[in-house]
């Protein structure tokens, strides 16, 4: 079969590997669909833990075409989105509902062949069927769940006046989840206006325009629509200089949401005494977990709005100009179409 395959960072080739086949308990799928996320742009610079040899792509719908011993509830033809991680369930991180950090963790597109190929194998209980679903809504299930664990992890106070920095994927899913959080208003400032229009299409009630080299007009904006500052501050572009913006747009008590993925290098400035003076609180949100079948929910009752999300199709050979589109800003997603 033809799949992506890195041996090490930053090389990778469009070849044929020897088909993989289904095990006792397992799957083959014929890959229909494959986002490519900004996870996949850190893995290409060696990021983010990969093991080699790796066939990356880690959201993944397909069709099921081999069904391994054992496996009695899914069959032949079905199609399927994968919940690409698979953890012991027995460690100290597990024990403590913490499966992101399973020291033993398996994921499929970053230390497990994933969906960047013709065909890929998965445990059959980590296949959710969405026949009922088109594979570009589908294909949206794994990154929704993330955002559906972040806001799990923010708990937010109902009537929060949040901002999202970013109008990506995650920004426009966090922005649309966020209206049926119990935020009173959700702002989206981002530096392209189609994607903006998403936004507003999408439900943010004020979207703001902000120049990446002169944000200063853009900031004024903001600090005029919440003079005290916002009680949520979500940076979901990983850029440090956003991040480092974040805190003087925060309400006294406040809390800053670090979801966007920065370089494993990158590092950002904060006032440990403003935080302390005034009670700010910093969190992170990483991966998913218990949210897989939420976010398949939340896009079956339509919920989230898929539509505009993705503007980019490549086969396996353009996979190099899919790594193009993550920088291109007409690219709001891509997705692989092997």
């Amino acid at each position: 079969m033809k799949a992506v395959r890195y041996e090490k960072p930053r090389e990778f080739t469009v070849s044929d590997v020897p088909e993989p086949h289904a095990g006792p308990g397992e799957v083959r799928l014929r890959v229909t669909a494959a986002g490519v996320c900004g996870t996949d742009g850190h893995l290409h610079d060696g990021q983010f833990d990969p093991v080699y040899p790796l066939i990356p792509g880690h959201e993944i719908v397909g069709d099921v075409d081999e069904v391994g011993t054992g496996v009695t509830d899914l069959r032949a033809g079905r199609r399927v989105v994968v919940d690409n991680m698979r953890s012991c369930g027995v460690c100290s991180s597990c024990r403590r509902a913490r499966p992101a950090f399973c020291r033993d963790l398996v994921a499929q597109g970053v230390n497990a062949p994933g969906g960047f190929a013709e065909y890929l194998v998965a445990p059959a209980g980590k296949c959710h069927p969405v026949d009922d679903l088109e594979p570009e809504v589908a294909v949206l299930t794994e990154p929704l769940a993330c955002v559906i664990h972040g806001l799990d992890v923010l708990d937010l106070r109902p009537g929060s006046d949040v901002l999202v920095f970013g109008a990506g994927p995650t920004g426009l899913l966090l922005a649309q989840l966020l209206r049926y959080s119990g935020a009173s208003r959700v702002t989206v400032a981002a530096p392209t206006a189609f994607k903006l229009e998403i936004a507003a299409r999408h439900g943010a009630d004020r979207t703001v325009e902000m120049d990446r080299e002169r944000p200063d007009a853009a900031l004024e904006q903001l600090r005029a629509l919440s003079p005290e500052g916002f009680d949520v501050v979500v940076d979901a572009t990983g850029a440090v200089g956003v991040l480092e913006r974040c805190t003087a747009l925060t309400r006294d008590g406040g809390t800053v949401f670090v979801y966007g993925m920065a370089d494993e290098s990158a590092r950002m400035t904060v006032s440990p005494y403003e935080v302390f003076r005034r009670e700010l609180v910093i969190k992170g949100s990483f991966s998913q977990a218990y949210s897989f079948d939420r976010a398949l929910q939340a896009l079956r009752s339509g919920r989230v709005i898929a539509d505009g999300i993705i503007t980019h199709r490549f086969g396996l050979d353009e996979y190099g100009d899919a790594l193009a589109a993550l920088q291109d800003r007409a690219c709001v997603k891509a997705v692989m179409r092997p």
